[in-house]
């Protein structure tokens, strides 16, 4: 993998054919340069389908012989999911893809004519001036096991972001009906308060029914957690209740058709997660991670789906740049600024290495230790927040060991970073 904007561009020479694609949802455009920015061939305009991708094939051969040309690389923007099909396309034909960032697009598209109009003639060239300069990056489109588990950790997220939709949802029924439901239950979710919020969810229901149906319809369900105290303090509330009394029967509408909802994404979230326990299975080292202390499925399924095949990065500090975890510094002459992450890179595997080290430091012992080290020690301490994120950067590369030379978990060489400086202070 090249990372170095001169290695970038010592890719593009005399024989290389740059084109530059502005990505549409339904119509692209397309325009062809030499390594110093001369334009060949005319302002082509194809479709998102089997012909267009032909005709652009026809096209770029075309200019390819017609220029004496040995390679070709094809820049484009990043444009929401509108070009998964192009770039597989390309791909299929051996065809090198690079993404440009769509800020910089933005940026440097007044560069030609100091206006900053945006058309579908401009961009394209553009585009292709950007990947002329090496400012481009290469995608990283996994294939077979990576595929599968990025595309089902997506389809995870989505059913975990549509649950927390429907959960809020509820908390606003109980808000506007039936207010004191929250001081008898203090999880809705759980199996007595489902079946209250299904069965009789309004406080005139409850009251209808009284403390010896509602226990009797727990006990059918064999509930031992909640009875018949349980059940009075509910009539009592429902008594006493604050709740909006209109409108109350398409009230109940809406929550029947919520929990409804509620019940299938459970289901979903169910199956979809063992789609993954059994997809993470197939990738080797897997299970030396799963045996951390601390780490579950979703947080080894996640770092998997977000990073893809291991092997291909040669350092784990290249994992933390792609997660926006390399250090940034901010002076200027004598002014000396905070140094902070950069925060660029995949926000989705930042979050989740950060997400998962907070219960990793609270139940794994040599990370709580290191964590206390860092704050507490002498010279330099850190932050809370701070020591976080350098055992997040530290998990990375225990990840990284564990999945490229597939080698056991030693918590011993965690607390190296302990016991250097004392090894250090008695060799002094």
């Amino acid at each position: 993998m090249k990372y170095s904007q001169n290695e970038k561009i010592l890719q593009i020479t005399e024989k290389t054919l740059i084109i530059g694609v502005d990505v549409a949802s339904e119509t692209h455009f397309a325009r062809a340069f030499d390594q110093r920015g001369i334009e060949h061939g005319k302002l082509i305009k194809f479709s998102n389908s089997a012909e267009g991708f032909q005709g652009f094939g026809d096209w770029v051969k075309e200019l390819k012989e017609k220029c004496l040309k040995l390679h070709v690389i094809v820049g484009m923007e990043p444009t929401g999911h509108y070009w998964f099909n192009l770039a597989q396309q390309l791909k299929d034909h051996r065809i090198k893809i690079v993404l440009v960032n769509p800020f910089h697009v933005k940026r440097s598209k007044e560069l030609d004519d100091n206006n900053p109009t945006k058309n579908d003639r401009k961009d394209p060239k553009t585009i292709a001036m950007l990947v002329k300069d090496g400012r481009y990056m290469e995608p990283y489109i996994p294939e077979g096991i990576y595929s599968e588990i990025r595309i089902v950790m997506e389809t995870r997220w989505q059913i975990v972001k549509q649950m927390n939709t429907i959960r809020n949802r509820v908390q606003r029924w109980l808000s506007i009906y039936f207010p004191e439901f929250k001081t008898v239950f203090g999880d809705w979710e759980g199996i007595a308060a489902l079946i209250v919020l299904k069965e009789f969810p309004t406080p005139v229901k409850i009251l209808e029914k009284g403390v010896d149906e509602i226990v009797s319809r727990w006990r059918r369900d064999k509930i031992r957690a909640v009875g018949r105290k349980r059940a009075m303090t509910l009539v009592e509330a429902a008594a006493k209740t604050i709740g909006v009394h209109e409108g109350i029967t398409a009230g109940e509408n809406d929550l029947k058709i919520i929990l409804e909802d509620y019940e299938m994404k459970m289901k979903q979230y169910d199956w979809t997660i063992d789609l993954v326990e059994e997809l993470v299975k197939q990738i080797p080292g897997m299970k030396e991670i799963l045996k951390i202390k601390g780490v579950g499925l979703v947080t080894a399924a996640g770092f998997i789906a977000e990073v893809g095949d291991i092997t291909r990065f040669d350092h784990p500090k290249q994992i933390q740049k792609l997660a926006g975890l390399s250090l940034k510094e901010n002076s200027s002459g004598k002014h000396k600024g905070k140094t902070s992450v950069s925060k660029r890179g995949r926000k989705r595997l930042r979050a989740l290495l950060f997400l998962a080290i907070l219960p990793i430091v609270a139940n794994n012992q040599e990370f709580k230790k290191l964590h206390q080290y860092y704050t507490t020690r002498v010279d330099n301490p850190l932050k809370k927040k701070q020591s976080l994120i350098l055992l997040s950067c530290k998990l990375i590369r225990i990840f990284w060991a564990l999945l490229k030379k597939q080698i056991a978990y030693d918590p011993e060489k965690m607390l190296n970073d302990i016991r250097r400086p004392e090894t250090m202070q008695t060799a002094a």
